[in-house]
């Protein structure tokens, strides 16, 4: 009878822990190459990655961004760099340099998605757009193939 009583405390005791385990939401994965973090006197940076991934980009975000761009292109699901805003921006541009790529960007956060393809007359990816508020976006920077991997360097550039 003690041994049943002891069994029974040992898997109430995992039962409770494993209850409670699953109440804790899943803590978000870090991005594949990195955070970038824009500040009142730091408006710039570069991040550097390389493309790759199998997961079409509209399945993970959004088929349209807020301005009826189409979203575009492959990443891996997991967000290529997480961009931190610690103000609001009147005006941000993400530009793609991968040599010349076939290359894409999608970014959300806020609650909004924004999406870029080609820029110029350059097959690399660039975004433009204003009103960015504080707050953490996750960017994927994908290519037009599946699996198409590609070196690239993302510059943002705030004003």
């Amino acid at each position: 009878m003690i041994s049943s009583i002891k069994n029974w405390f040992r898997w109430s005791d995992v039962f409770v822990i494993l209850t409670a385990l699953s109440a804790v939401p899943a803590l978000a994965q870090p991005a594949n190459f990195g955070t970038l973090t824009l500040t009142a006197k730091d408006t710039s940076g570069v991040l550097s990655g390389s493309t790759g991934g199998s997961t079409s980009l509209p399945a993970i975000v959004s088929n349209r961004d807020r301005n009826n761009n189409n979203c575009l292109g492959f990443a891996d699901p997991k967000p290529d760099h997480i961009l931190i805003l610690q103000q609001p921006f009147s005006r941000l541009k993400l530009s793609v340099n991968s040599g010349g790529g076939d290359t894409t960007i999608v970014v959300s956060g806020n609650n909004t998605v924004r999406c870029g393809d080609d820029s110029g007359s350059g097959k690399d990816a660039s975004l433009e757009d204003t009103d960015w508020q504080p707050g953490t976006y996750q960017v994927w920077v994908g290519s037009m193939e599946p699996s198409a991997r590609r070196s690239y360097r993302l510059t943002v550039q705030g004003g």
